[in-house]
């Protein structure tokens, strides 16, 4: 079994399912205990980078609208004022525990190019400066991606695994790990809790949108489980409903499932 509490730099993304309640309002509990548990982590020796989901969805609670909107501008307002909320949440709640934060916005179009290098050194200075970076999708003025509804932050997750060159991504969500086929609707669902290589018949596995708030589901967990464990990073899906299990993660605990580099 892959031993986890020698685990130093993690990437941690939290979906909007963790982050909120159907409403589309902040889950103000589990948030809190969640940045408790991460503040604690980073105490203890641990290098916490976030990726963080949630601002569309909570712009959504905050504008008062009553579905997720399908229009692009209404989308990037929603966007806009809910990563506003988001960063002013994360920075007052970590600052209780003594910890700066600080925001970064990426789009696609920087993947890929000579600049991945600028956001390489950005991330190497906040943390060795005992920052926490909050990393999100830049969706107010990032529209391919809005149009797409890809989930874009699970892949980009593992590329900020990839960039800030970490010992492990461990990806939140509404689901304990990754099924045999959906354990919403079949309470039969074969639990998997160790892949060792995703080949065709992992990938027929996953399927289906997340969160009527959220843009991924495991289809796009698959795909960034296949781009941490190329750049020689492992992941773990675990349900993000009780933040104090990443505690036992970190003790060895068997919890979710852990996808394991090469």
């Amino acid at each position: 079994m892959l031993n986890i509490s020698n685990k130093k730099r993690i990437v941690i993304k939290l979906g909007t399912s963790t982050l909120a309640h159907k409403t589309g309002r902040l889950n103000i509990r589990r948030m809190g205990n969640l940045v408790r548990v991460l503040s604690d982590l980073q105490n203890s020796g641990k290098e916490i980078i976030i990726v963080s989901s949630g601002a569309v969805g909570l712009g959504v609670g905050k504008l008062g609208l009553r579905e997720k909107p399908t229009d692009t501008p209404t989308k990037q307002a929603a966007a806009a004022v809910g990563q506003c909320e988001l960063m002013y949440l994360y920075d007052d709640l970590f600052d209780n525990y003594g910890i700066t934060v600080a925001q970064v916005l990426l789009t696609k179009a920087i993947i890929g190019t000579e600049r991945e290098k600028n956001v390489e050194n950005a991330m190497e200075k906040l943390i060795s400066m005992g920052v926490v970076p909050i990393v999100n999708e830049n969706d107010t003025v990032a529209i391919d991606e809005l149009e797409l509804e890809i989930g874009e932050n699970d892949s980009l997750s593992a590329v900020v695994a990839r960039l800030a060159h970490a010992d492990l991504l461990i990806i939140l969500s509404d689901i304990d790990g990754l099924y045999d086929s959906d354990p919403h609707k079949n309470p039969d669902a074969h639990f998997i809790p160790v892949v060792t290589e995703i080949d065709s018949s992992i990938e027929k596995m996953a399927g289906g949108a997340g969160s009527k708030l959220g843009t991924g589901g495991m289809a796009t967990k698959i795909n960034a489980a296949k781009i941490a464990n190329e750049a020689g990073i492992d992941m773990i899906i675990m349900n993000g409903n009780n933040p104090e299990k990443l505690y036992g993660l970190f003790e060895n605990d068997e919890t979710g499932t852990i996808f394991i580099s090469h």
